[in-house]
């Protein structure tokens, strides 16, 4: 733990700045940063002054991928719904707002099941991937992707029905 604690006094800021020039949003490479050192802090793999910058840069990639991976599938959402809405509107009137479209949403969400609910929710509002759900919710890796899977399903045929 010593050799995390001093990795982190002598190179926050060069980290930090690594990070923030890929992501190019401050607040986010601060949280990423704080992420992978919370990460090697809960680690169980043996590190060593040698292999720890290594491990360090090889953390904050993959969280830095994570984050645009995240991005990139709410843009494609966004841009759905924005699609949708565009080729359903024939004028002014009947385009919804962003308030609508959460309400239905908000709606769609509450017809799923409690176990469907819960992973929904941790996915898409706090984006966190199907491995840190089944970790925080102690469940198997299948069975929390199973139930993702199945209340993505139902939230698209749910939004396609209220949004057309």
């Amino acid at each position: 733990m010593k050799i995390i604690e001093d990795y982190y006094t002598e190179h926050y800021d060069e980290l930090l700045g690594f990070v923030s020039k890929q992501v190019l949003n401050k607040e986010v490479a601060e949280d990423i940063v704080q992420n992978v050192f919370l990460r090697l802090l809960t680690s169980d793999k043996m590190i060593t002054t040698i292999t720890l910058p290594a491990l360090v840069y090889t953390i904050a990639r993959n969280m830095i991928y994570d984050y645009w991976r995240h991005r990139r599938s709410v843009d494609e959402y966004e841009h759905y719904i924005s699609s949708v809405m565009s080729r359903s509107c024939d004028d002014v009137l009947s385009v919804f707002s962003a308030r609508e479209v959460t309400e239905f949403l908000e709606r769609g969400i509450a017809l799923l099941s409690d176990k469907q609910r819960v992973v929904y929710r941790m996915s898409i509002y706090e984006g966190k991937k199907v491995r840190e759900i089944s970790e925080e919710l102690n469940l198997r890796y299948k069975s929390v992707e199973n139930r993702l899977g199945l209340a993505r399903k139902e939230i698209r045929q749910y939004m396609k029905r209220m949004l057309a």
